[in-house]
Formats: structure tokens, C-alpha cells, sequence
């Protein structure tokens, strides 16, 4: 089988936009692929260094998640970034031969300094963030990497830091692939794609109430004040989560919409039920594994072992690569 390698940062519960954005594919690829998928702990100090004490709930309650949406820890070594010791050591070695050009170009982190209104507060961390996640990948030999085009700049620096590595040192690493997948924008309760940075998520976890409540707040059709006005369901946010969460009714619901026939009250309402419904079985399996909370720690450490066979194998033939075993 090919290698798939992928991991998520830390955030603590997970939302709808992070389930439909990752989540849900590493459930199916589990049937197609090797796959290896960690925690990224490390990364999450990029830009919340000061914020370290958090970072131990937040690896519970994702993990929490990703097992109870259905994760399978027996097949893929699930694990902690920060307990294989291999992936820094590879992240220091590739650090040693990426020209700075190449970090100072990357797009993705120019978004990130952006987005996060960093300015001049820009660490070392957050500047060398490609040739850690590089390290990531690598360190496990991954083939394969999901994900959607908007993050293909991620995936490419990993294959020129592999070619270069290759034709240094002689040919070892694959140069990772990637596979595209579904990463639809999941719209928060402002309008804006969902997001814990702005406060808008509609998480997993939420119970019935909390979600009507959330999704009754979201802003519609602005020129829909009445139920018998006409609508335009392409611009409503509401509308879109017909299209995950009751796909079959979504033309109908459309055209109600347009004719004047179905209020805005209504479809928030019914959705907010339908996403509800949907993680019936989530809530099940969470509510079990929640009953001892050495479970998820238990199950992280039996990945950190299944994994470190492969890291520590990785380690050994760079350094044997670069006559760098001495022993």
C-alpha cells in the first residue's frame, strides 16, 4: 500500500470546517492507503508560543474527536509530533541545506504573518515552519499527501527540499505527491469561512441547544425580511449546509426559497437538526471513551511506539547518507 502522511495542529474541539476539511477524508483514505497521521503540536507554538499550557487539553480534545468520529487507531499509527525525537533532528539536518530565498518566498507563510497581523513578531519558528513540516512528511517517507489546491505550496516545498536533500546526499526520500481532496468552504455563523480564530466555529461537540442556537444567529438573505419574499439562496450560508447535511432536499428547499414558499426561521432550524442527527453515533462513542480520560493518552503513546520504528529507521540511513555514523 502507499504511504500517506498528514497532521493537524492542536486546536482543541474540532468544528464542522475541520471535519469536512480533513477529517472525513482521513476516515476513507484509512481503506486505501498506509497512513500515518499525527498531532503537530510543535507547529502550534508557531504563532502561540506564550500559550504552551493550553496545548495538553487541546491534543486531548482533538484526539478525543478524531477517534470518536471514527479515526481507527488500529490501523494507522496515530501519534504525537513532539515525542518522536527524529522529526526535529531531520527538521535541523534540512535546515542546514534550504537556501533562505526559499522560506522568505513561501506563500504560505506571508499569508499566515497576514492573517494573524504579526508584522515584525515573526519567529524563527514560524519562518522555518515549511522545512519542519517538510520534516513531518519525510520523516515517515510519505508518498502521498492529502489536500486542496489552495495548499499545494505546502506540498512543493516538501518535494524541492527532498530533490535537493536527493542530489546532495544520493536518492532516499520520495518526493510526496499529493492527493486532491474536497476541502469545501464550511461557512461560520458570521458569513465568514469557519474558523476558531474568529470565534464563528460550530463544533462537533455541541449539544442540540447550543447548535439552534448558533445556526438561528446566522445572518441569510438580506432581502428576505418576510417567509413570502422571494429568496436567493446562493448567497445564504444557511442554504449551503443543505449540500452536507441533507443533499437529497436541497432542490427543493431551493426553489421554496425562491418562490416565497419557506422562511429563513424554518431551514435554520431544520438544519441545525440535521447536523445534529448527523453525529448521533460521534456523541455515542465520545460519552464511552470520555468515561477515562487515560484512553486517549493511552491510545497516542501505542501510536508514538508503531511509529518511532519508522522514524528512528529514517534517521539512521540520513546520517548513514551523510557519513554522519560515527558509531
Amino acid at each position: 500500500m502507499k504511504r500517506i502522511a498528514s497532521g493537524m495542529r492542536p486546536t482543541g474541539k474540532l468544528h464542522l470546517g475541520n471535519y469536512f476539511g480533513a477529517l472525513k477524508n482521513w476516515i476513507e483514505l484509512q481503506d486505501e492507503y498506509e497512513c500515518f497521521y499525527f498531532i503537530a503540536d510543535y507547529h502550534a507554538l508557531t504563532t502561540k508560543f506564550e500559550a504552551s499550557k493550553e496545548i495538553r487539553n487541546n491534543i486531548y480534545e482533538m484526539a478525543l474527536d478524531w477517534f470518536s468520529m471514527g479515526l481507527d487507531y488500529n490501523r494507522s499509527p496515530i501519534y504525537l509530533q513532539s515525542s518522536m525525537i527524529e522529526i526535529p533532528i531531520l527538521h535541523l539536518i534540512f535546515s542546514m541545506i534550504v537556501p533562505m530565498p526559499w522560506l522568505e518566498r513561501n506563500p504560505t507563510v506571508k499569508e499566515m504573518i497576514r492573517d494573524l497581523d504579526l508584522k515584525e513578531n515573526v519567529g524563527y519558528g514560524l519562518l522555518g515552519y515549511p522545512v519542519l513540516q517538510s520534516a513531518d512528511i519525510l520523516i515517515v517517507k510519505g508518498e502521498y499527501v492529502p489536500v486542496g489546491k489552495d495548499q499545494l505550496p505546502h506540498l512543493e516545498f516538501a518535494r524541492e527540499l527532498a530533490r535537493r536533500f536527493n542530489y546532495i546526499y544520493g536518492e532516499y526520500f520520495p518526493e510526496p505527491e499529493p492527493i486532491f481532496t474536497e476541502t469545501p468552504i464550511i461557512y461560520g455563523t458570521d458569513g465568514k469561512k469557519m474558523s476558531k480564530s474568529l470565534n464563528n466555529q460550530i463544533n462537533l461537540s455541541d449539544s442540540k441547544e447550543i447548535m439552534i442556537e448558533k445556526i438561528s444567529q446566522m445572518v441569510t438573505d438580506p432581502s428576505k425580511i418576510r417567509k413570502n419574499d422571494p429568496g436567493h439562496p446562493d448567497i445564504c450560508s444557511v442554504f449551503t449546509y443543505y449540500g452536507y447535511f441533507d443533499k437529497k432536499n436541497e432542490e427543493n428547499v431551493k426553489k421554496e426559497c425562491q418562490n416565497g414558499e419557506r422562511g429563513c426561521v424554518q431551514c435554520k432550524k431544520e438544519i441545525a437538526l440535521k447536523i445534529y442527527n448527523m453525529f448521533e453515533d460521534y456523541r455515542e462513542k465520545k460519552t464511552e471513551l470520555e468515561k477515562d480520560k487515560d484512553t486517549i493518552w493511552d491510545i497516542l503513546r501505542e501510536g508514538n511506539k508503531k511509529a518511532e520504528k519508522f522514524t528512528k529507521e529514517t534517521i539512521e540511513e540520513v546520517k548513514k547518507l551523510m557519513g554522519l555514523n560515527y558509531k
